[in-house]
């Protein structure tokens, strides 16, 4: 098993405090502009720092900034378990922080008013927001094998990636918040957030899409050039290190 990665938690941390502090704050700028942030302008607002966060610490840690896309990097055999437990604690030490410095940043009645913008079913029972949640985590980790992973796909940063999650937040949002990350609900939830009574949906589902769709990519689509990458960070597979002639950095030589 190779060593623990600070500087890949640390950015992490960091990558996943961007996504609840921008993310959050579109709902609450929602809010306080009585709608004229709107369902669009809070899908790119989640959509858009994916994207650069993703792009930014792909290098250090693979920008999962969620821990359904840990899970299923873990699943497809891309990280191993110590570190992916590194992983986990970072991101949502990232999302508790960035939540409560809202608490400092925003107007107290506006984030009260959306409950921290924490994702929670909405004219949907439990089961089917446990289905939207896992549906569209398979669309975003199937976007992430297929554009980061295999060294086939278009070399575009997370551009794609953050498309993925606009394009969820769009079809889902009204109904389940449409999370796709435990550290999305899981931050806001505890800091003010109203409570972890939706703790299974956004858990189960996010988890059981990531882990589908890490499963079908691998497997099914491109066995032959996705290998086991267990001594490099995620999404920056075996094959783009391989191919530029350069080691990680944080391994021994």
């Amino acid at each position: 098993m190779t060593g623990l990665r600070p500087r890949a938690f640390l950015a992490e941390f960091i990558g996943t405090f961007a996504l609840i502090f921008v993310g959050v704050g579109s709902i609450a700028m929602d809010y306080i502009t009585k709608g004229h942030v709107g369902l669009t302008g809070i899908a790119l607002a989640h959509g858009f720092t994916i994207a650069v966060m993703a792009s930014a610490t792909a290098e250090v840690s693979g920008g999962h900034l969620n821990p359904a896309v840990t899970f299923g990097a873990w699943v497809a055999r891309q990280i191993d378990p110590a570190n992916a437990a590194g992983y986990w604690v970072a991101q949502i030490a990232g999302a508790i922080a960035a939540a409560g410095l809202l608490h400092v940043a925003i107007p107290a009645g506006a984030l009260q008013a959306v409950d921290v913008g924490t994702p929670a079913p909405a004219g949907v029972g439990g089961t089917a927001a446990v289905v939207v949640e896992a549906v569209l985590t398979f669309f975003l980790v199937f976007v992430i094998f297929g554009t980061a992973i295999d060294p086939r796909g278009p070399k575009v940063g997370a551009l794609f990636i953050g498309l993925a999650v606009s394009l969820g937040v769009l079809m889902g949002g009204p109904l389940t918040g449409a999370a796709m990350n435990p550290a999305r609900w899981l931050g806001p939830a505890l800091v003010g957030g109203g409570g972890l009574q939706n703790w299974w949906i956004y858990t189960i589902g996010p988890f059981a899409g990531a882990a589908a769709a890490a499963l079908v990519y691998t497997y099914v689509l491109a066995e032959s050039v996705i290998r086991p990458a267990v001594r490099r960070p995620f999404p920056l597979g075996p094959a783009r290190a391989e191919t530029a002639g350069t080691a990680n950095p944080e391994e021994p030589s």
